[in-house]
């Protein structure tokens, strides 16, 4: 056999490996597989590299599936919205939305969903970064609208609602700082010197949570207490809006 043949012959049951690898892998299966990566060691950890690692293939095999990394991330967050509507029971209004219940109701549907990103916890990060959402995450914003109107709000207001409640709609907010350690009596009284109401409160109100995301405030008791006052809020614009 020549060197020539002896190459071709060699190059076959390597095109023929690549071919199947390429076909046991889906594009569903690589973007399952990046979320528990994601979920087990960090968003930061979510290499090309490091997700052919885990599914025991040639990076070059996930290109065929998913062109780039910001495919991998807008696909990822497509998973966990696909993740959202299973939470939720999906994303249609509840045929007994009125306006005596759409708020309970869409307070479910934002609760269901800051399930789900609570056990995402890097979801938000790729969220604020990537900006427009997919169809499952527009299909998730879809059904609140849907809930507000079958509420019997107008358009007008579903719109500056969507405005007020903001990142929360998704499950998550955007929160003014990261609460760190409680404030040790010292910083406290050298916070009074430059901002005395911000220490006083800060006096009255710190309190250790060891469960907190964030730091020593309760974040869920936090989101939850935003969620129903902007729910309150939007409820009497909604009834002034009927008697009009």
């Amino acid at each position: 056999m020549s060197s020539r043949s002896a190459e071709r012959a060699g190059a076959q049951p390597t095109r023929r490996a690549a071919r199947t690898e390429r076909t046991r892998l889906s594009r569903d299966g690589v973007l399952q597989t990046a979320v528990r990566l994601a979920d087990r060691d960090g968003l930061d950890a979510l290499t090309m590299r490091a997700l052919a690692d885990d599914l025991g293939v040639e990076a070059m095999s996930i290109y065929h599936h998913l062109p780039n990394k910001n495919a991998i991330l807008d696909g990822v967050v497509e998973v966990v919205f696909a993740e959202v509507e299973s939470e939720v029971g999906g994303f249609g209004v509840p045929p007994t939305t009125d306006a005596a219940n759409w708020a309970p109701a869409l307070r479910e549907r934002i609760l269901g969903a800051r399930r789900v990103l609570l056990r995402h916890p890097w979801a938000p990060w790729i969220m604020n970064a990537r900006g427009a959402p997919g169809p499952n995450a527009m299909r998730h914003i879809d059904g609140v609208v849907g809930i507000m109107r079958a509420g019997g709000m107008s358009f007008d207001l579903i719109h500056h609602s969507l405005h007020a409640i903001g990142s929360r709609v998704y499950g998550y907010v955007q929160e003014l700082s990261d609460d760190g350690d409680a404030p040790a009596p010292a910083q406290l009284e050298q916070l009074a010197g430059l901002a005395p109401n911000l220490a006083a409160m800060l006096a009255e109100v710190a309190h250790d949570d060891p469960d907190s995301t964030l730091g020593w405030c309760d974040d869920q008791t936090e989101f939850e207490f935003g969620l129903d006052l902007l729910l309150e809020g939007i409820e009497r614009r909604r009834a002034a809006e009927a008697r009009d």
